[in-house]
């Protein structure tokens, strides 16, 4: 435990990685700030149908569904830190012109070109990370990312209110506006890769030359295959094509969860209107809190972690289905069901944390913006795929059986991760040797 807070010290003081997490907290509260006062805009002052929120939505996601592979090839061809400069000037003068909309097209036009360069900046700040910080200090990189992320979801919603409720709709896209320009600002401090030392370059490269050289081997024949690179990298660790593949189920599962909240507690009698707050309140606290709980479970496999992650999320929402099953929920019944929405918020935690490290330790950095656009694209599609599911199973079978019946699938999946993870890490141990890896640490830990 001392090593690990040593270390968190020492990274705190690598000030090109502060500017990087300077610019990554402005504009995580930033958008939250304006997405809430977007869906006041369009839900509650132009009283947009279902279908139109539901479209405003897939305006945001599909770029990043689309475009991930592109926008991964291109934070590998192009510096990355003036990608994510254009990226944040850019979006600052889209998000400011939500203050002069009238009609939901152009709503959608810039959301559209928004979400464009969102999937632009994503790759290039994962792509930094991997370039300015030493691969033993990667996990406490991405936990106090998480936490910035995590944090801003709990913070941002309330204080958009706040500002919207004292002066305005457009003052949240203002600020937001302005949130991109002094994430600009902070990535000045940030250095290019060529200005990085040989040192901290050759230590980033350290374990991956045998996966770098494959993949720049896969390189060659056209842009279609450069595009495709990242999957194929993906598809050669098993640690992580597994882990995708859980995380992709847990991010539809949530999706369906979350797209049919409001019908599934619509239908509890009695049900105190400030509860559905509080619930997904709950869920960031949650995910919030599994940062820390990571942590504490440094010596289990990522695929142990993403395996319990992946059950609680599941048996968390069969057990919200099962408990409106039974009525009016009462004290108890509703005390239980905000600790099953933070324990479901801890799962996802649990997935999404222990994935990204083992994303950033194990993906050689050449090809990490290829690698990360290929995930956004692959969790965009679980993202979009879970609206669509959940309205047709709460459709077909109403919303209790929905939430059991996806619950109950991501425990199985959750339960077979856990149970065939020896087979999966060995198979990815024989992947490393094939590669010409040496095992360090962060393997090692893998096979406990």
């Amino acid at each position: 435990m001392k090593n690990e807070m040593k270390s968190g010290e020492g990274l705190l003081k690598n000030r090109p990685y502060v500017m990087l997490l300077t610019s990554q907290l402005v504009s995580n509260l930033g958008d939250w700030l304006y997405f809430l006062a977007l869906l006041t805009l369009i839900g509650l002052r132009w009283n947009a149908t279902p279908w139109q929120i539901t479209l405003t939505t897939l305006c945001m996601l599909l770029p990043t569904l689309l475009g991930g592979p592109l926008a991964g090839l291109l934070a590998d061809r192009v510096e990355r830190k003036r990608l994510m400069i254009i990226s944040d000037l850019a979006r600052m003068i889209l998000i400011l012109g939500l203050v002069f909309v009238t009609e939901l097209w152009q709503v959608y036009l810039l959301l559209i070109v928004k979400s464009s360069f969102d999937v632009i900046f994503s790759p290039a700040k994962n792509g930094k990370i991997k370039e300015i910080v030493p691969h033993h200090q990667l996990d406490q990189a991405v936990s106090y990312s998480a936490i910035i992320e995590q944090g801003s979801k709990i913070v941002g919603p309330a204080l958009g209110g706040m500002l919207s409720s004292a002066f305005g709709l457009s003052s949240s896209f203002i600020i937001n506006s302005v949130a991109f320009l002094i994430s600009a600002i902070a990535l000045i401090g940030v250095p290019t890769k060529s200005k990085l030392t040989p040192a901290s370059v050759q230590e980033q490269e350290q374990g991956t030359e045998g996966l770098a050289k494959k993949a720049e081997g896969s390189q060659r024949g056209g842009f279609r295959r450069e595009v495709s690179a990242g999957l194929k990298i993906i598809a050669g660790i098993p640690l992580i094509f597994f882990g995708l593949l859980t995380l992709a189920a847990s991010m539809l599962v949530l999706q369906i969860a979350d797209s049919q909240i409001v019908v599934l507690f619509r239908g509890i009698p009695g049900i105190s209107e400030d509860l559905l707050g509080w619930c997904i309140t709950g869920s960031g606290v949650g995910t919030f809190l599994a940062v820390a709980i990571n942590r504490i479970l440094s010596k289990w496999s990522p695929l142990t972690k993403m395996s319990f992650g992946g059950m609680l999320v599941g048996l968390m929402f069969a057990g919200a289905g099962l408990l409106t099953l039974q009525g009016a929920l009462g004290t108890i019944g509703t005390g239980l069901m905000l600790t099953m929405f933070l324990l479901a918020g801890l799962g996802a935690g649990l997935t999404f944390i222990p994935f990204q490290v083992t994303l950033q330790q194990r993906t050689p950095e050449a090809m990490t913006g290829r690698v990360f656009g290929t995930v956004s694209s692959v969790t965009s599609a679980a993202a979009v795929i879970g609206p669509l599911c959940g309205g047709y199973l709460v459709t077909m079978f109403g919303p209790e059986p929905a939430y059991i019946l996806s619950g109950g699938l991501m425990t199985l999946l959750g339960l077979a991760l856990l149970l065939f993870r020896k087979p999966i890490i060995e198979r990815d141990q024989a992947a490393l040797q094939t590669a010409g890896l040496q095992e360090d640490s962060f393997t090692s830990a893998a096979m406990n």
